[in-house]
């Protein structure tokens, strides 16, 4: 990994490594989709927005058909009445779980729970 100073402009930052990671990790959403087919493995719709909870039907259905298509995660349709569809992480997903993983320890230990804020206030996620 190289995290040596970046020597073009700001608007050439996406096609670096780190432009890309930050393409398909980035947005309000998707590391909180990633991080419930982490825990669940393999959610329905339904199950994903009571999980997230303050996300809308079309939010939603946008984020996981972005996702798909950068290949993040795997959307499996059975042919049955009512229909049923799956998501799950793809193994491109999945390999992102290490930096998922790095930034719950990082979490840990410089969270609010670590050191709280000078004015007591706490970060709502």
């Amino acid at each position: 990994m190289s995290m040596e100073p970046y020597a073009g402009n700001l608007s050439s930052l996406a096609d670096t490594p780190f432009g890309y990671t930050l393409s398909m990790i980035g947005g309000k959403w998707r590391l909180v989709i990633m991080y419930w087919l982490v825990e669940c493995e393999t959610m329905r719709f339904n199950e994903l927005k009571r999980k997230i909870g303050r996300i809308t039907d079309k939010t939603l259905s946008r984020q996981l058909k972005e996702m798909e298509a950068d290949g993040l995660i795997v959307r499996t349709e059975y042919p049955q009445i009512p229909p049923k569809v799956e998501y799950r992480l793809s193994e491109k997903g999945l390999s992102l779980y290490p930096l998922m993983e790095a930034m719950c320890a990082w979490g840990e230990k410089n969270g609010a729970a670590a050191a709280p804020r000078a004015n007591g206030a706490g970060h709502r996620v």
